[in-house]
């Protein structure tokens, strides 16, 4: 893989990660039609990501800030609300974590089939679809239930099979059980911090294996995935606020589709 290679995959994941058409469906797929890709194991998706965790928790900085200090707030109200707040990530990172770790194997083994990561995009726009027709039931963050929560945690540690986005599944399911758009946005990008964070740490040892020559080209990759993360980010809020969700469901099927066809032939 050569630092160009590299940077096309970057941008790629920036866009893809946050906007609800699925990074890893995409990366699986963009791997198999560039000519000549190898790359050891999982090592460079795991950059990625991680550039993408960054960008996560730089555009979200606020609400970081505000829940790591509201929780020792003097104002009772405040305190609870955020105390609230993190105890409903720390019921939706549950279910990702048991999820993550005893199928880490099978998700690894996932990312050599693109047919795969073209049917699940199919899965994606359906979701988006049926979310974008049920947007006018709206509870603000305020109100998600401890249930919502933990659905959305489940539906984040299924979003590592390829082809399911893992922001696009996990905002949609929560807007299905009646969460507002921006409410269910937010939490899940929260949620994702714990969770990337976790998938980067247990691929440490693949990051270690990166050979010191191709250094260069993760690292272009990692930059462009952070530029374009930030972004996307901003992409998807402006288009959650607009309520246009379901032009991403239109992409999904025809990505879909259009896999489908290439690899099955």
């Amino acid at each position: 893989m050569d630092i160009l290679q590299a940077v096309i995959l970057g941008i790629v994941q920036g866009v893809t990660e946050f906007l609800p058409v699925s990074s890893s469906g995409h990366l699986v797929i963009g791997q198999h039609l560039l000519p000549g890709f190898r790359q050891p194991g999982v090592a460079f998706d795991v950059i990625l990501h991680g550039a993408t965790l960054l960008a996560v928790v730089i555009f979200f900085r606020r609400d970081i800030g505000a829940l790591v200090t509201g929780i020792f707030a003097a104002d009772p109200a405040t305190a609870a609300g955020q105390r609230r707040l993190l105890l409903l990530l720390v019921l939706g990172t549950i279910p990702t974590g048991i999820i993550g770790v005893g199928g880490k194997d099978l998700f690894v083994a996932l990312f050599e089939n693109p047919v795969l990561a073209g049917a699940m995009l199919l899965v994606t726009g359906t979701l988006l679809l049926l979310a974008h027709r049920r947007r006018n039931r709206q509870r603000p963050l305020e109100q998600v239930r401890a249930t919502d929560a933990v659905v959305m945690g489940i539906t984040q540690g299924l979003a590592i099979i390829p082809g399911i986005s893992r922001s696009g599944s996990t905002i949609a399911v929560g807007m299905l059980m009646g969460v507002e758009g921006t409410a269910a946005a937010r939490l899940s990008f929260l949620l994702s911090i714990p969770a990337i964070t976790g998938a980067v740490i247990l691929s440490l040892p693949d990051i270690s294996a990166v050979p010191a020559a191709d250094l260069p080209a993760y690292l272009g990759g990692g930059g462009a995935a952070f530029a374009a993360g930030l972004l996307s980010l901003r992409l998807l809020i402006f288009t959650i606020e607009k309520h246009r969700l379901g032009l991403f469901a239109g992409y999904c099927f025809a990505a879909g589709i259009a896999a489908l066809a290439f690899f099955s032939s």
